[in-house]
C-alpha cells in the first residue's frame, strides 16, 4: 500500500528468517592490527613512514614512561609522592597514540598516561606536582591538556562537548579521550559516545584495555562483549582494535583514526595491552591475578619488542640506550628538584581560580580574610598547607 510518499527512514529489507535478522557478535575474537609480532618479526614495507630520528624519539619517550613510573613509585614508597598510577607494560600504547596526535589536538587523560601528557608539553615538574595534590599542576591549557579524570568516565561527556565545540568552530583539531576498559561500562561514557555519534563530534575514544578495571577482569564481570571496539556499533561509530604492545601499529592506527575523526567521524581505538604493575600504589594485584599471567605478559612487554626492530634496522647502536637512560634520569632529577622547591601558595589561591573574573562578593570575602589575618597573625599557625608527600 502506498500513499505516494517515499520511505521516511531506512527500515531494512523484510526477511522471514530470525537468524538473518539477528545481529550477534562473532564467535571468534576479532583480530588486532599488528605490524611487529611478539617475536619482533615484521615486514619492513608495512611499517609507517617514520624516519630514523622519529623512531628513536618514540623509543626515548617509551623509556621516559618506564623511568617516570619506576621512580614515581619509589618516591611514593618513601613518602615523597601521593598515590600514583603506573603505566608499566603500556609504554607502547601510551606513547604510540600520543605521538600520533597533532600539535593542535587536545588531550583528555585519565591518569596513567604520563608520557602522553609530557609529549603534549606538560612539564615533568608539573606532573610530579599533580601527584602531590598541588592544584596548580592542573593548569595546562597552554599545552592543551585537561586535568586527569581519576573518577571513572567523568571526563568523557566533557571531552565530547569540547570536541563538538572544535567542530562548530571548524578547527582542524580533535579531542583525544584516553580511558581504560572499565570506562565504557559507565553511563557517562555511553551518553558521551552516543552524543559524539549523533553530533559528528571530532572525538577519538582511545581505550587502553589492559585487562582489568582495577581488580575486575575485562572478560569476567565487566562486559559480555568480546571487545571495546565493537561497542561503537551501538552508537554508529567505528571501532579499531590494535596490538597495544606494538608501538608502530598503535602509532599507525591512531594516525589513520585521527584523520577520520577530524572529518567528523568519532572513532573508538581499542589498544589491547596489559598493566604489569598494580592499579595504583594503593593496590595489591596479587589478590586478583596469578603470577604466571603477569610473567606471560612480561615476556611480551613492548620496549623489548621495539628495541629488536631498532637493532634490526641498525638505528640503535651499542650504548645508545644507556646514554638515553642517563639523560632521562637526569631530567627526572632536575624536575624533582624543581617540584621540591615549589613554594606553598597564599590564601588568595582559594579564590583565584573559581571564576575567570573574580565577582564582587568573592572580592569582598578575600579582602575580609586578608584583613583578618593582618589583625591576627597568630591565625597563620592554624592554616594547614598540604605536605609535599
Amino acid at each position: 500500500m502506498s500513499h505516494g510518499i517515499e520511505q521516511p527512514v531506512p527500515l531494512g529489507e523484510g526477511n522471514s528468517s530470525i537468524a538473518a535478522c539477528t545481529i550477534s557478535q562473532p564467535d571468534e575474537t576479532p583480530p588486532r592490527y599488528q605490524l611487529v609480532n611478539e617475536d619482533g618479526e615484521y615486514d619492513p614495507d608495512s611499517l609507517p613512514d617514520l624516519d630514523d630520528e622519529e623512531l628513536l624519539d618514540l623509543f626515548e619517550w617509551m623509556l621516559l614512561q618506564e623511568i617516570v613510573d619506576e621512580r614515581m613509585v619509589t618516591l611514593q614508597r618513601r613518602g615523597e609522592m601521593g598515590t600514583y598510577a603506573s603505566g608499566r607494560g603500556q609504554e607502547a600504547s601510551i606513547v604510540g597514540s600520543s605521538y600520533a596526535l597533532r600539535e593542535e589536538d587536545w588531550l583528555f587523560p585519565y591518569g596513567r598516561e604520563a608520557a602522553a601528557m609530557l609529549i603534549q608539553g606538560m612539564p615533568l615538574r608539573d606532573l610530579m606536582l599533580y601527584w602531590r595534590g598541588v592544584e596548580d599542576a592542573n593548569m595546562q591549557k597552554a599545552h592543551r591538556v585537561f586535568p586527569p579524570a581519576i573518577a571513572i568516565g567523568t571526563h568523557i561527556p566533557v571531552g565530547v562537548g569540547y570536541a563538538w565545540g572544535l567542530g562548530l568552530g571548524e578547527e582542524d583539531a580533535i579531542a583525544a579521550l584516553f580511558h581504560g576498559d572499565g570506562h565504557p561500562s559507565t553511563g557517562e561514557f555511553q551518553s558521551g559516545a552516543n552524543f559524539a555519534g549523533v553530533m559528528n563530534a571530532p572525538a577519538l575514544f582511545y581505550c587502553q584495555n589492559n585487562g582489568y578495571s582495577i581488580s575486575v577482569p575485562f572478560d569476567e564481570g565487566q562486559t559480555a562483549a568480546q571487545t571495546v571496539a565493537q561497542k561503537g556499533m551501538a552508537w554508529g561509530i567505528d571501532g579499531i582494535r590494535v596490538d597495544g604492545n606494538d608501538v608502530l601499529a598503535v602509532y599507525d592506527a591512531v594516525s589513520q583514526a585521527r584523520e577520520h575523526v577530524a572529518d567528523g567521524n568519532p572513532t573508538i581505538v581499542e589498544s589491547v595491552t596489559y598493566r604489569l604493575e598494580a592499579h595504583t600504589t594503593n593496590d595489591d594485584p596479587s589478590r586478583y591475578r596469578e603470577a604466571d599471567e603477569v610473567d606471560w605478559w612480561e615476556e611480551r612487554e613492548p620496549i623489548s619488542r621495539f628495541r629488536t626492530v631498532l637493532e634490526s634496522e641498525g638505528i640503535l647502536a651499542d650504548g645508545d640506550e644507556d646514554a638515553m637512560r642517563q639523560e632521562l634520569n637526569q631530567q627526572f632529577d632536575e624536575a624533582k628538584e624543581a617540584a621540591d622547591g615549589y613554594e606553598s601558595r597564599g590564601i588568595e589561591e582559594l579564590f583565584t581560580y573559581v571564576y575567570d573574573e573574580l565577582p564582587p562578593e568573592l572580592e569582598r570575602q578575600l579582602g575580609e580574610f586578608e584583613r583578618f589575618l593582618e589583625g591576627h597573625p597568630e591565625a597563620h599557625d592554624y592554616i594547614d598547607h598540604r605536605p609535599k608527600g
